[in-house]
């Protein structure tokens, strides 16, 4: 018998933010009678909808979603919590015969699962983390940033600025262990424990920009002010996880009456692209992932039975699948 088959299946659509992840993946999951799992470390805050770019549940067109408004905003989400949720999640998918299906961009947790992460457990010290706090409301984002950047440039590459507390916890790592986190990553053996196939869409870098611009415009139109000020309202403060995502940030320093609307909404366009860069870099650092380019947005339905083909010949060889509906 082939080992390969008694694995249980995964499939992961990867991609950057703005470049058509969720349109594909409904169609994907139509057609393979897949449940999707959110591999997007934002959308499991529930009230944050907007911001965050959540599928709406008319956009869902009757396929299960998994792990999405699980949290509330005080309520830290991780990647180890990720991948505990995923271990249930999965076999449970699957013993229902469905396609498991992570759909997302947060590279660290879509990786984590799909290669079985080990994080070692180093504890936690938490003066240093004080320590690192304080230190970044008397110096600022940046300069916390910079610490990282001097002892981990490959953590700092991927983690933004705001990101107080993934910058915290991996200088927590160097300091706890004198091992760097990104080191950490890369001894992972990236052997899965499933039949996977990853599919990355990618795009022009020029015409995503317009695309991440252009959602930035629809989310203020749709009520981005309005959302960040009910959250606000509730007494979810700027300082909190979650208050530290793209869009909630910008608009709530902006709602506080520091920041101009129009300097705000700059910060955040700025912001998402470098984002979406940092997205890029880690995906293309993976292994095994199978490229769409979906540039010709013309053509959407090419691309869709692209990624089609790419999932069933390399998770369902032994039966007929074609690119029709």
């Amino acid at each position: 018998m082939n080992p390969a088959a008694e694995k249980p299946k995964l499939l992961v659509l990867v991609g950057p933010t703005a470049v058509g992840k969720t349109a594909i993946s409904i169609e994907i999951a139509r057609r393979f009678g897949a449940e999707i799992i959110s591999g997007d470390s934002m959308q499991v805050y529930r009230g944050m909808n907007i911001g965050t770019a959540k599928i709406r549940p008319e956009e869902m067109k009757g396929i299960p979603h998994h792990l999405i408004d699980i949290h509330s905003p005080d309520e830290p989400f991780s990647v180890a919590e990720f991948q505990q949720r995923c271990r249930t999640l999965i076999p449970d998918i699957a013993s229902r015969g469905k396609l498991p299906f992570i759909v997302g961009g947060t590279g660290l947790y879509v990786e984590s699962v799909s290669y079985e992460f080990q994080f070692s457990e180093n504890g936690a010290d938490e003066a240093f983390r004080q320590e690192q706090s304080d230190y970044a409301l008397q110096n600022g984002a940046q300069a916390l940033h910079d610490r990282l950047a001097a002892v981990d440039p490959e953590s700092a590459a991927r983690l933004h600025p705001n990101d107080q507390r993934r910058i915290i916890r991996a200088l927590e790592v160097y300091h706890m262990t004198g091992v760097k986190l990104s080191d950490q990553l890369s001894r992972q053996m990236k052997q899965s424990p499933y039949q996977l196939c990853i599919v990355g869409l990618t795009m022009d870098r020029e015409m995503l920009y317009k695309r991440i611009e252009a959602r930035i415009d629809q989310m203020l139109e749709e009520g981005l002010l309005e959302e960040v000020q009910h959250l606000l309202d509730q007494g979810y403060t700027p300082g909190m996880v979650a208050m530290q995502g793209l869009g909630y940030k910008e608009i709530a320093a902006h709602l506080s009456g520091g920041v101009p609307l129009q300097e705000a909404i700059v910060l955040l366009k700025r912001d998402t692209r470098r984002f979406a860069k940092r997205q890029l870099s880690w995906f293309r650092h993976m292994q095994d992932i199978h490229w769409v380019d979906v540039s010709d947005t013309n053509h959407s339905e090419q691309h869709i039975d692209k990624v089609y083909d790419i999932v069933a010949g390399n998770l369902y060889r032994d039966r007929e699948y074609t690119s029709t509906t």
